[in-house]
């Protein structure tokens, strides 16, 4: 909807719309008459008009009904509103808009900034504009997408610590105080306001809350009602919009296009008209609808007919909205007269005030207006702090209503009314006065009450079998609300605070007693449960109440009187919960003469249940009422008899002992959904309000119980009372293993009471030692990345860890590679704080952490002991725990376990169980060392070692538990606890001192020392033991090694062939040449072109098949072996992107590349060989398998040959033939001869001679219009046609078949690809196409290798080397396959460009052509002329080598002159000038040039510049000159090109290209031949054109293509994003842009709006982008979700780490952490590297391939 956004309210009043009268003056002076009933006039202005204003709702012209609207209505009515013209008035307010708020609405998928230092909690959030005005910027913030509907709170004090506001809003930024007390409003003009409001106001509400469809109020109703209706479709979250445009096309029998439109519109307005007309025929619309939408889902849609003026006046109601809405922004007390009608309650009446109607009616209300109502809400009430309370007032008044309607509702929470709770719940402030004067915290917890009673059972107790996903999440939003509420504790609490929090507890208690218990399960035996019952939603709800559970428990905490009497009532609360079940009898159990009398009860066979809230709530109250010493009144409020600890501990234990029992396998019977609810019980996410509130709660049943009464039960609750008695022999080895599991589990579970202290309360230990000790166990098992640290620790109510306050004091940071993440690794001090037995370990855990420690330990060459740290001291009311210890039924289970050891009795021992049994006694040891050094002897009572050393029975073979150890390291099963055993008998010693120290004092000190004497020399002794043992083995590797690399050294003595082999394969062929002499300048041997040339190295090359793994040597005769490959398309040389790239080839003339390079084709290769025929074999079964297989989507097209290297996976589309070099020698006596007669001028005629001849026999008779050569008549001769072959010729290479078969299936490939077009065999493109593949892929190579800084040779990967090898000898190859008459006229045109006088007609300019390719076409198909009739004839190694010369020559100065021409023509910068000789022969070139070209080139380029230009300009060209002969001939480069120097690279390249290093002296060599050439070159109109400035040519050298450059913050690109509007869409709902790397152009993707149809196909933003931009591969970063995604085509992509990442070294998928970002250098490197070596397809289907989770994803729609 137009809202008028251009220019104010007031905007477009004037002009008349299409015949429309503005408003008549008389008619505006009746508005401002005092005495009119204004509400009258208004209603009837609007009846008159806004029925004509909406009247084409079908097909509205939105700008024509904004200008009506404007001109009629809200024109006029500003004016009376303003007293003056509106434009003027709003204009003064904007300039006094003083307000601190900032207010700014999120939409969708905004970025939004929260400071984790000042935020007073996570909510309180920044728009972009204020993040990057504030102080945040440099704290440490986070940054997430908004779902839309918050509000930015800069300026709002409560939400910020610090820097509540940025500088934007604060209050001097916007001029001085004494102007805007001015411009206050006057008093007249706040009189019109109360005046106008309340009929806007009124009109509004009514109109949104219209229930009649063919009826209007009756002061509306002006006309006669006309029969016109629209059937009107509205908005809801279940049909999706297939179904719905389905329906649509069905019922209306419309077009697809106008379904999708209507569907569109409905979906982000939330209604439209989809037919207009009379009542019945509307009414028979809405049936078909409904009919066809019920038969594709659930229920049907919902259609409303709607009289035409009743849908214009809701639409106008909507439009009055928006109006008040931008008023609301200009003043504030606009603001506050609006919320004082709205808030206003009629007289005497019960009926709620306006903003409550529409509150209520919400839910009623479509997507539209709920916009537009929601709005408003936020642009009065909350930017006024008085009226934001007495609207959240009315908030809560209406409260239950709300959220039972928007329970009912369907659409999402950010439409709904009930999503502005958190507006106002987390104000602190305000939350404090909710509670106290509205009772918030009840009526939240009633409302819970009141909307799940369908889930409770007869017991009431929730049971969530069979629940609706969708309508608990929506419950979940009342959970949240009571979060919000208590975000904040109060510092402050006054008495009636106090009473309303604790009734508000109390209320809680209620819905934490329906959970007491609930979901009972029990032990299935014998059959297994048929369906696995539903535990997601209790165990969801439970992770919801988590942190509101911790926050009632710290609210409660913070007022002594205040967690007494919660504490209180959630006992008795608990109680109520624990006295079902009491009828039974009790039974009595004896064990070393202690008894206990308890109800029965086992956990194997009656009903238990995992959640205890409660009991849970209570432990953690307990634990409070510790830490604040307040226990000590405990029995004030409840008294010891009440108190029944072992009520309260049996619970808690039934859970445990369930735990216990499904590790032991008792429970599988009854499916997965157990062992989830146990996983999750002990999981981060719930286990601080389960799994350790339940180990608390044993803790304090082991400090208020008799400890032999405390075991006595746990034994008993384990059914593990039978086990410690003398046993019955069975033979069950299952009931063995179980009750062996029990055990451990007991044992377990025993040590955690112990010896876990680290709870406030339960020790003197704050949060940070608790996080720290966290931290250091999960470190002990390995290093962490900083998120997985995060991810394993609990967050609290801020969803804060607490981790970077500690992480430094405990571990340091190792920053990452190239790939990868930084870790943390632990401090070695930290070290000696690891427990075993840390009680969140899991059991994959435990044993990983156990072993890296003591392989740690065995490493530093100690003994591998890891006995428990010593443990912080119990607070005092827990310090009764440590009793457990030392008593005798302890002392029994420990005894007896040993013995069992000792004697052997297999099966009923473990070694973990000894583990924890040894574990238990240094827990013991530890405390009676701890408490004998802190106090006498005398007062210790704890007597751990007194027990330990006494005799189990008085029977003659009694033992105790000292001679049990001493046993114990005699047991071979048991050498790995030797360790720990020895320590615990030097602790018992220890002890045992301590004893006798301090009750023997007087003892002479001498004996004491001599104890410790003989305690170290054992230690010695066994150090040095281990010593010798460590260097035995040190011994024996190195001797291993030697023997290894004996073996290995002989091995390369017997294939020494094979070896050097793979060196020479590794482009490593110089290595041959070493002996020859390197002393002279030049090398004559390392020359590869003309009469010098040196020798060719063809080496014998015995290639391995990767398929049969067999060896064959490659020769011509040979049947065929391939290089698999691939063919792409690539722009990653253009240097023009905007050049509109064609999409399909067929009838582009590929022979010539332009300059810019736009597009080529690109071969590379894995580098690995196959036969043909295994090849072939291998693809074919590769097609028959995935035609058995037709269901599974494949990752490559077999269509177009696609396939996986068989070895390494890559994707390729062909295979390239290998074809083996014919090694060439040169008699250097016949090349002295041949050099005396053949001139580059002889040559010249000899091949014009010659084509003219060729040309002459084609045309067969046809006169020829070919110009003799610098005006000679040349003879016809047959002399003279052959005299091309008297240089020397030799017969054409005869390849094998199956080499043939191979060339033009290779060549077939790559005209396919290359041109996009169906394969022809015939084609006359195919050899064009062969040799612009040969030379675009050696120009990736060069500007790869210069990009990378490498050397130009030696330093080509394996892959790189062989691949290019290849492709240049089937190139060379590649013409034996096609006509000869069809490569001499590519030849012809060719050579046109080079020999003006050859001009067909479409020959291009010299500055159109890229010279590279010319000079790879010519040298490849000038052999062509050597062809005659009668016999298969080329070049011979003579005639070759001044081929090569003459056309490379003429090849560089056509460059030259290109060079000089297009960039040599700058400004030359202050530099001495430079009188070299290479300066004086540019200059005259240049004399010569701007004779040629008439004056256009100037000739006052000093020398020097040109010579620099031409320089720097021809060195890529040289390097891909020296890289094609080297690849083509095999003659080894000089040294200087396999290392990487500037000035000794041109050198090189020119001795090694047979150039004088002064290039110019070329054109002064071949002056008479190239002068006249040189004339037509210059005199070419395009070359003209260029010089005088009227057309750009390309410079040279061509710039080097790279990504482009990014911000170093990542937060820049959201900013960029923020500000991004879609091209083609009106609506300012947030996209999806994403950013093309190559270009850098911002699109919007996944978006209906920027699909675009190509070939008849809709393909989204991104696909059709990526065709143009990097002919169908892409690179693209989705900037809201910090993404990299790949794409290749129309149906592949894949996803890639962005090179942005965190402090830690962490990229951030989808800103789910949201830390600040950063751009690292090195992984944008590398994906610049993937881009420019080709591998973007590679990378894209080796993702696909591991993750083959994306085939859902529709490509191509991005």
């Amino acid at each position: 909807m137009a809202d008028g956004a251009d220019g104010g309210p007031g905007a477009g009043a004037a002009g008349a719309a299409g015949g429309w009268a503005p408003v008549q003056p008389q008619e505006r002076a009746m508005w401002c008459d005092e005495r009119f009933n204004f509400q009258a006039t208004f209603l009837q202005c609007l009846a008159k008009h806004v029925p004509n204003i909406y009247s084409a709702e079908m097909d509205p012209l939105l700008e024509k009904q904004e200008e009506m609207v404007q001109a009629a209505i809200l024109y006029p009515l500003e004016c009376y509103l303003f007293g003056e013209d509106p434009d003027i008035f709003l204009e003064k307010l904007q300039q006094s808009r003083t307000s601190q708020l900032c207010g700014k609405v999120f939409k969708g998928g905004e970025t939004t900034y929260s400071c984790r230092d000042c935020a007073v909690d996570p909510t309180c959030v920044l728009c972009m504009d204020c993040f990057q005005n504030s102080i945040h910027k440099k704290h440490r913030y986070k940054m997430h997408s908004s779902t839309g509907g918050g509000f930015c709170d800069c300026g709002d004090t409560e939400a910020w610590k610090a820097g509540p506001l940025c500088t934007k809003h604060e209050p001097g930024a916007s001029g001085s105080a004494k102007e805007n007390s001015e411009c206050q409003l006057n008093e007249e003009v706040m009189e019109h306001s109360r005046r106008v409001f309340p009929s806007v106001i009124k009109y509004i509400v009514d109109m949104l809350i219209w229930e009649e469809e063919k009826e209007l109020p009756p002061e509306l109703t002006i006309r006669e009602k006309a029969d016109s209706y629209y059937c009107v479709l509205f908005n809801d979250e279940h049909h999706s919009y297939d179904h719905v445009i389905f329906s649509l096309q069905r019922a209306l029998g419309c077009e697809l296009g106008e379904a999708q439109l209507h569907t569109t519109a409905i979906d982000k307005e939330g209604r439209r008209a989809v037919k207009a007309g009379h009542y019945a025929s509307c009414q028979e619309a809405k049936e078909e609808i409904k009919r066809h939408s019920e038969n594709v889902s659930q229920r049907p849609l919902h259609v409303e007919v709607l009289h035409a003026d009743v849908m214009a006046h809701q639409k106008f109601a909507l439009r009055l909205g928006s109006w008040l809405n931008k008023l609301m922004s200009y003043s504030s007390d606009f603001r506050q007269i609006f919320c004082q009608i709205c808030l206003k309650e009629e007289a005497g009446s019960e009926k709620p005030c306006f903003i409550s109607k529409l509150m209520l009616w919400d839910a009623k209300l479509h997507k539209g207006a709920r916009k537009v109502l929601h709005e408003l809400i936020f642009s009065s009430f909350f930017m006024e702090m008085e009226y934001k309370k007495l609207f959240a007032v009315e908030f809560v008044k209406y409260y239950k209503a709300l959220q039972k309607e928007y329970i009912s509702d369907d659409h999402d929470r950010v439409l709904s009314v009930t999503a502005l709770s958190v507006q106002m719940f987390t104000v602190p402030t305000l939350a404090r006065h909710l509670i106290e004067e509205q009772n918030v915290i009840t009526t939240i917890t009633e409302t819970l009450l009141e909307v799940l009673p369908e889930y409770l059972d007869k017991n009431d107790k929730f049971n969530f079998q069979g629940y609706s996903q969708d309508k608990l999440n929506r419950v979940y939003a009342v959970i949240y609300d009571l979060r919000y509420v208590l975000v904040s504790k109060p510092t402050l609490w006054t008495d009636r605070l106090r009473e309303r929090f604790l009734e508000g507890f109390v209320s809680f208690l209620r819905i934490l007693t329906c959970m007491q218990g609930m979901e009972e399960i029990k032990r299935q035996i014998g059959q297994h449960i048929e369906v696995d019952p539903d535990w997601e939603a209790a165990i969801a709800i439970q992770m919801q109440l988590k942190n509101i559970l911790l926050m009632f428990q710290e609210w409660c905490a913070c007022d002594e009187e205040l967690l007494l009497k919660a504490y209180s009532e959630c006992h008795k609360a608990v109680m109520r919960c624990s006295t079902n079940g009491r009828s039974r009898e009790k039974t009595v159990f004896h064990l070393c003469g202690h008894t206990l009398e308890s109800r029965p009860y086992r956990v194997s066979a009656d009903p238990v249940s995992i959640h205890l809230p409660l009991s849970r709530t209570l432990a953690g109250l307990h634990v409070r009422l510790s830490k604040t010493g307040t226990i000590s009144r405990l029995h004030e409020f409840v008294s010891p008899e009440e108190f029944q600890v072992e009520l309260l501990v049996e619970y808690p234990l039934r859970c445990l002992v369930l735990v216990a029992q499904v590790a032991a396998e008792m429970w599988r019977r009854n499916g997965l959904s157990l062992i989830s609810q146990v996983f999750y019980y002990q999981d981060v996410k719930c286990r601080e309000e389960m799994y350790d509130k339940d180990i608390i709660m044993l803790q304090i049943g082991a400090s208020l119980m008799d400890p032999n009464q405390f075991l006595l039960l746990v034994l008993q609750r384990y059914e593990l009372a039978d086990a410690f008695k003398k046993l019955k022999p069975t033979k069950d080895q299952d009931l063995i293993k179980q009750c062996n599991v029990l055990i451990e589990e007991m044992l377990q579970i025993l040590i955690y009471v112990v010896g876990e202290r680290y709870v406030p309360g339960v020790s003197n230990v704050t949060k940070e030692d608790v996080i720290m000790r966290e931290i250091i166990h999960l470190l002990c098992i390995e290093p962490m990345a900083h998120s997985a640290i995060t991810k394993s620790l609990p967050e609290n109510e801020n969803n804060e860890t607490g981790l970077e306050n500690v992480i430094d004091k405990v571990a340091t940071f190792k920053k990452p590679g190239v790939s990868g993440h930084g870790v943390y690794e632990l401090k070695d001090e930290c070290l000696k704080e690891f427990n075993m037995f840390f009680y969140h370990y899991t059991k994959t855990q435990h044993s990983k952490a156990e072993h890296t420690q003591k392989k740690r330990r065995k490493q530093e060459n100690r003994d591998e002991a890891l006995p428990p740290p010593p443990p912080p001291d119990f607070s005092p009311a827990f310090s009764n725990v440590v009793r457990i210890l030392n008593c005798d039924v302890m002392m029994h289970i420990l005894r007896i376990i040993l013995q069992r050891a000792v004697e052997l009795e297999t099966h009923l021992w473990t070694e973990a169980m000894i583990q924890m049994v040894l574990h238990l006694l240094s827990l013991g040891l530890l405390e009676e060392k701890q408490q004998l050094q802190k106090s006498p002897e005398e007062e210790v009572t704890f007597d751990f070692y007194h027990k330990a050393t006494r005799m189990g029975s008085s029977a003659l073979n009694a033992v105790n538990v000292l001679m049990l150890l001493e046993k114990l390291k005699r047991v071979p099963q048991l050498e790995a606890q030797k360790d720990t055993v020895n320590w615990i008998l030097q602790m018992f010693d220890t002890v045992k001192r301590l004893r006798e120290k301090s009750s023997l004092t007087t003892i002479a000190a001498t004996s004491g020392s001599e104890a410790t004497k003989g305690d170290e020399s054992t230690q010695d002794k066994e150090k040095a033991e281990r010593k010798r043992k460590a260097e035995a083995a040190r011994l024996h590797r190195q001797k291993i090694m030697a023997q290894m690399s004996a073996l290995q050294r002989n091995f390369i003595e017997t294939h020494k062939l094979l070896y050097e082999n793979t060196l020479e394969a590794q482009g490593k062929e110089d290595a041959i040449m070493e002996e020859e002499s390197m002393s002279s300048a030049i090398d004559y041997s390392k020359i590869a072109l003309g009469p010098k040339r040196g020798p060719s190295v063809a080496e014998k090359e015995v290639l391995t098949c990767i398929l049969c793994q067999e060896e064959q040597e490659v020769k011509l005769e040979s049947a065929a072996m391939v290089l698999s490959a691939c063919v792409q398309k690539s722009t990653a040389l253009t240097q023009n992107r905007s050049r509109i790239l064609e999409l399909s080839g067929d009838t582009l003339d590929p022979l010539f590349m332009h300059p810019d390079l736009p597009c080529g084709t690109h071969t590379g290769s894995c580098g690995h060989v196959m036969h043909a025929a295994c090849w072939q074999k291998y693809f074919e079964a590769m097609q028959l398998n995935f035609r058995q297989r037709l269901h599974v989507e494949q990752i490559f097209d077999l269509e177009n040959g696609e396939y996986l290297c068989p070895l390494c996976k890559s994707l390729c589309n062909t295979v390239i033939p290998i074809v083996p070099l014919q090694a060439q020698k040169i008699n250097s006596e016949d090349a002295e001869a041949v050099a005396q007669i053949l001139s580059l001028a002889r040559w010249l005629e000899i091949i014009i001679v010659r084509i003219s001849g060729y040309s002459v026999k084609n045309a067969k008779g046809e006169k020829q219009n070919l110009p003799a050569f610098a005006n000679k008549g040349m003879g016809n001769s047959a002399l003279e046609f052959h005299s091309i072959l008297s240089f020397g010729v030799q017969s054409s290479a005869k390849y094998s078949s199956s080499i043939k078969e191979m060339l033009i299936l290779f060549a077939t490939t790559i005209y396919r690809v290359g041109l996009k077009v169906a394969p022809n065999e015939a084609d006359y493109r195919i050899p064009m196409m062969t040799w612009s593949t040969c030379a675009f892929t050696i120009q990736c190579i060069e500007n790869l290798l210069e990009t990378e800084g490498k050397p130009l040779f030696g330093s080509l990967q394996n892959r790189q080397h062989s691949g290019l090898k290849a492709l240049v000898q089937f190139a060379a190859a590649q013409r034996t396959t096609s006509p000869q008459v069809l490569i001499q006229k590519h030849l012809i045109r060719l050579l046109g460009v080079l020999l003006p006088n050859f001009k067909v007609e479409d020959t291009p300019s010299l500055l159109e052509v890229d010279m590279f390719h010319i000079l790879v076409g010519v040298v490849l198909s000038f052999p062509s002329l050597y062809w005659e009739d009668a016999v298969d004839l080329q070049p011979s190694s003579i005639s070759s080598a001044y081929n090569h010369l003459y056309l490379f020559h003429l090849t560089t100065l056509a460059h030259i002159t290109q060079i000089v021409v297009s960039s040599a023509t700058e400004s030359p910068t202050a530099r001495s000038s430079d009188n070299s000789e290479e300066a004086r022969s540019a200059q005259s070139f240049c004399r010569e040039v701007c004779q040629y070209t008439s004056g256009c080139f100037s000739q006052d380029i000093p020398g020097w510049l040109v010579w620099d230009c031409v320089k720097k300009g021809i060195m890529p060209y040289l390097r891909c000159a020296a890289l094609f002969f080297h690849y083509l001939l095999g003659i080894s480069p000089p040294d200087e090109l396999l290392q990487v120097s500037e000035e000794g690279q041109f050198k090189a390249l020119c001795s090694y290209l047979c150039l004088p290093t002064n290039l110019f002296l070329l054109f002064q060599e071949y002056w008479d031949t190239v002068n006249p050439l040189l004339q037509r070159w210059c005199a070419d109109p395009v070359v003209l054109s260029c010089l005088k400035g009227k057309s750009i040519a390309i410079r040279y050298p061509r710039k080097r293509n790279s990504l482009i450059e990014l911000p170093e913050d990542y937060s820049c690109l959201l900013n960029q994003a923020s500000q991004f509007r879609c091209p083609r869409s009106s609506d300012d709902e947030q996209k999806h842009p994403v950013l093309c790397l190559f270009c850098g152009a911002m699109l919007c993707s996944q978006n209906t709006c920027c699909q675009e149809l190509v070939n008849g196909e809709e393909l989204g933003a991104c696909t059709s982008h990526a065709l143009q931009c990097g002919a169908g591969v892409c690179m693209f970063l989705k900037i809201r979700e910090c993404k990299v995604v790949l794409i290749e085509g129309k149906t592949r992509g894949c996803l890639y780490p962005a090179p942005y990442l965190d402090e830690y070294g962490e990229t951030d998928p989808g800103l789910k952490r949201g830390n600040p970002l950063h751009l690292c250098r090195e992984r944008y490197r590398k994906l610049h590297l993937l881009w420019q070596q080709h591998c973007i397809i590679e990378e894209i289907a080796r993702s696909q391939e591991t993750n083959q989770i994306f085939f859902g994803f529709n490509w191509q729609l991005l």
